[in-house]
């Protein structure tokens, strides 16, 4: 079965005050769906229309699994502490099986 992937490019970060709120509130949220940060911040080389900010990618078993864990309760409460405090295109996708 493919798994499951969330990526995450901010373009800006706005209030980073915000932004660690809900950190401390998606980390566990994220884990307790299952789900395994593969990078968060790091090193990015953008090229074409990219953008050099903090990428997040987060790996689950499924892609059903992903989709779940992004509209649970802990999740949905991560993202109301967030709020307005980013701009970033967030998506689920499909690994390749």
């Amino acid at each position: 079965m493919p798994k499951g992937y969330w990526v995450s490019v901010y373009r800006t970060i706005a209030d980073p005050e915000k932004l660690a709120a809900y950190n401390k509130l998606a980390g566990p949220a994220v884990k307790a769906a299952g789900g395994r940060t593969l990078t968060r911040g790091g090193r990015v080389a953008a090229y074409e229309a990219g953008v050099a900010e903090r990428v997040v990618l987060v790996e689950f078993d499924s892609f059903e699994q992903a989709v779940a864990a992004r509209e649970s309760a802990a999740y949905q409460e991560a993202l109301a502490a967030l709020g307005d405090a980013v701009e970033r295109d967030f998506r689920i996708i499909e690994g390749v099986d």
